[in-house]
């Protein structure tokens, strides 16, 4: 260091310095017996001062000449005498070749080519036969993305698995990316190509190497794949979608095979292109998928593209989990770098084979070190049901039922033909029920229709004491009532609260004007409601928010105090109805974390359409309004294993963001509440529920259920958080404090149900119902 100057100067000089190396990747070579290369170096070393200088060429002739005679055991003493033999009249620095490295300033004297391959690759020799290695150095390699790609290059120049290699990233070295790619810090802020140019370079300088700082492109792809000869194989090991589709579109062109590592499940993508020159991209796994779009898409847009690529259900379920934290813990998927070492083994080995005729399949292959390495597996305990199970509701169950408390036959009572009783009963359980699950049979018999209540169907984490079941029961009621109207019957209902089995309720029917003295028969206060009954639906579509006139909230508002003592209670937007969209979307995580709840979760939702149709229960997926990366979440969120993760690291905030949604785009938040909590009271609220949902469908409003917290709350209430955990029950009575005084609730009412409405486009789908003939016996 010149003494005169600062150390500030000093280091802007050598920040200078560093700068112009910044795109060096190629050593320079001097052979000190060719005068040109003398003066050359010389003036190297004038111009470097500072220059490191490293002479180990005695070592790697005695490495040379050790090889060469493997049957002869040498002394340390003979082996230096024969490496300074071998070179002869020669002197010594002039012996070979010297390699000056710019970017570090490092001069190492090196024999020259072929003595250094013969001696670099000595010890892989019958792995690697020389006739296989000479092929091997004929290779011309593509390798885009260089994380996972990194690995392979060096693992592959290691192996001298090419003689020219072709490197395409457009990004820079980030301290994030040392958990995966082995560099040192010095590289950081250094194009990725470049770096691991320089690394194969100071492993073996007369690798050839291509840089691409700029990635792959539409524009170089021609230069990548061609220039200076055709590539004999790509490494795909890119983050760009319209990237990996273009490059296999070139490669399948020109009949070249594509190797990828996921980084996941040591899973290794094989297509050999140049042997199945009609091969669909991917294994077909996107055919169905308009990839001449990829270009133009958004990230949103992409990800039905991305998600077969993976192999969504293939993937590890850490990494099914850690997707759903992006964006929420996490900025982007996770890496490590075991993971990154073990896929650039598996794919420089499959490139080798393939170079020597040793491998010619196309497939999908896992190397899935946890699975193969792992502890026995123990016995699964079941996880705990907050209900106990329940047994089938028979035909001879509700038959024994009905003679202990059914009601006989009056002789004025009406006997509807069968076909009315079918009417009857298809508008009924066209009545919503929690999750869609239907929790009913019916039987006629004696001139009396009865409804039961078929638990079996209805066991869930919400269902605490029945409640959601009593007001799916009240809704089916309601329709039926309504229904019966319409075809000119007058209704006489029997309900049997408090419950002693699973009847709940009678209908017993007449003819205008026939019914017996003080017969208590229901009014015909809503019947206009019945021409709604086939329209009705849970709207999840997810909008803009528009206003609802005051008229039409005030009409929903008075047919569902028809009801005696239930009460509506509605948000406006604002303040208030963004604090109760948090307690909503915190709740719905809860639910979602929790292991019965997500066994519900998972078994209502109807995953294909044709799930769909054959169980015609449950929630279709189609029902609900997913942008492509809420879908792709849904499915990664069906998996056991993922919610245990999401437990372990407190995550699941991607639970919350659909009912945040949802509540974003609601014009008005409903609370419908009856005098106090009760059975009886949940029952007949499910009647003052269907009302205001059937006026809500009169009125063209959209109208969705979000009440999993209501639910919870009542578990919290009245049944001290039964089956939460004490770190559910500290949050749950957190949130009932602020739910409580967003709605100015009385202790002693019933908080039966919260519901969003919107104005929004019609229902893409409507949710199905189960045939007739399993829901209804007439005996």
């Amino acid at each position: 260091m010149d003494s005169t100057q600062t150390p500030a100067a000093t280091l802007s000089s050598l920040l200078s310095r560093t700068a112009e190396h910044d795109t060096v990747y190629h050593p320079l070579f001097y052979r000190m017996h060719i005068p040109a290369d003398r003066i050359r170096l010389e003036t190297l070393f004038s111009k470097e001062p500072a220059l490191k200088v490293m002479d180990e060429l005695q070592g790697q002739l005695q490495e040379l000449l050790k090889s060469r005679t493997p049957q002869i055991t040498y002394s340390r003493d003979e082996l230096s005498k024969l490496a300074k033999t071998y070179t002869g009249a020669m002197p010594p620095e002039e012996y070979g070749v010297w390699v000056y490295y710019p970017w570090s300033a490092t001069l190492i004297h090196l024999l020259d080519e072929e003595e250094f391959i013969e001696v670099r690759t000595n010890r892989n020799q019958y792995k690697i036969t020389k006739a296989e290695r000479d092929l091997l150095g004929k290779q011309k390699i593509g390798v885009v993305g260089l994380s996972v790609g990194k690995t392979i290059s060096m693992s592959m120049a290691m192996e001298r698995s090419f003689g020219e290699i072709r490197l395409a990233d457009y990004d820079l070295l980030e301290l994030t990316n040392l958990n995966r790619i082995q560099t040192g810090l010095y590289n950081l802020g250094v194009s990725k190509a470049i770096a691991v140019a320089r690394e194969i370079a100071e492993l073996d300088p007369w690798l050839k190497t291509v840089c691409y700082t700029d990635g792959l492109t539409s524009e170089n792809m021609d230069d990548f794949f061609l220039k200076g000869g055709k590539l004999d194989i790509l490494v795909e090991e890119c983050d760009g979608l319209d990237i990996k589709i273009l490059c296999r579109q070139k490669a399948k062109a020109l009949k070249i095979p594509v190797v990828m590592d996921m980084n996941d499940r040591g899973t290794l993508d094989v297509e050999r292109f140049d042997l199945e020159p009609d091969r669909p991209l991917l294994h077909g796994f996107i055919d169905h998928l308009d990839i001449g779009r990829i270009g133009n898409l958004s990230n949103e847009e992409k990800v039905p593209y991305i998600l077969p690529m993976l192999g969504a259900e293939t993937i590890s379920s850490k990494l099914k989990a850690s997707m759903l934290e992006i964006g929420q813990t996490i900025s982007t998927w996770p890496q490590l770098a075991s993971s990154v070492v073990l896929g650039g083994a598996l794919a420089a080995d499959v490139c080798r084979r393939i170079t020597l005729d040793q491998f010619h399949e196309s497939g999908r292959y896992f190397v899935d070190l946890e699975e193969l390495i792992c502890d026995q597996p123990q016995t699964a305990s079941a996880l705990p049901e907050t209900q106990p199970a329940e047994e089938e509701l028979t035909e001879t169950v509700m038959l024994e039922t009905i003679k202990l408390y059914g009601r006989p036959p009056i002789s004025d009572q009406a006997s509807p033909t069968v076909d009315d009783v079918h009417l009857l009963v298809s508008a009924a359980i066209m009545a919503p029920t929690g999750g869609n699950c239907q929790p009913w049979k019916w039987m006629y018999t004696n001139k009396t229709l009865y409804l039961f209540h078929d638990r079996i169907r209805s066991l869930s984490l919400l269902d605490f004491d029945n409640l959601a079941s009593y007001i799916g029961l009240g809704t089916a009621t309601e329709n039926l009532v309504l229904k019966a109207h319409q075809l000119n019957f007058e209704v006489s209902t029997e309900n049997y609260f408090p419950l002693k089995s699973k009847l709940v309720a009678s209908f017993a029917f007449y003819l205008e004007q026939k019914a017996p003295h003080g017969t208590r028969l229901q009014a015909h206060t809503c019947d206009g409601l019945a021409a709604f009954i086939s329209t009705r639906g849970t709207n999840r579509t997810i909008g803009k928010r528009l206003d609802i006139s005051k008229e039409v909230l005030r009409d929903i508002t008075d047919a569902v105090q028809t009801v005696e003592g239930a009460r509506l209670t509605l948000l406006s937007p604002g303040a208030e109805m963004d604090q109760a969209g948090e307690i909503i979307a915190s709740i719905e995580r809860m639910r979602l974390l929790h292991a019965e709840g997500h066994r519900n979760f998972v078994n209502e939702i109807r995953w294909s359409p044709e799930e769909a149709a054959r169980t015609r229960d449950g929630v279709d997926l189609n029902t609900v309004d997913l942008t492509p990366s809420e879908l792709a979440g849904f499915r990664m969120a069906r998996h056991v294993e993922v919610i245990k993760h999401l437990n372990d690291w407190k995550g699941g905030k991607a639970f919350e963001k659909l009912a945040r949604k949802s509540v974003g785009s609601a014009s008005n938040l409903g609370l419908l509440t009856l005098p106090e909590h009760s059975a009886k009271n949940f029952y007949e609220g499910g009647r003052a529920l269907q009302r205001a949902w059937l006026c809500a469908s009169k009125n063209q409003v959209a109208f969705q259920p979000l009440s999993p917290s209501t639910f919870f709350f009542a578990r919290l209430k009245y049944g001290n958080g039964v089956g939460l955990s004490p770190a559910m029950i500290s949050e749950l009575e957190e949130l009932r404090k602020q739910f409580v005084s967003l709605f100015n609730l009385l202790p002693e009412r019933g908080e039966l149900f919260l519901f969003r409405l919107c104005i929004a486009e019609e229902m893409r789908v409507k949710a199905l119902r189960r045939p007739l003939g399993d829901v209804l016996s007439i005996n």
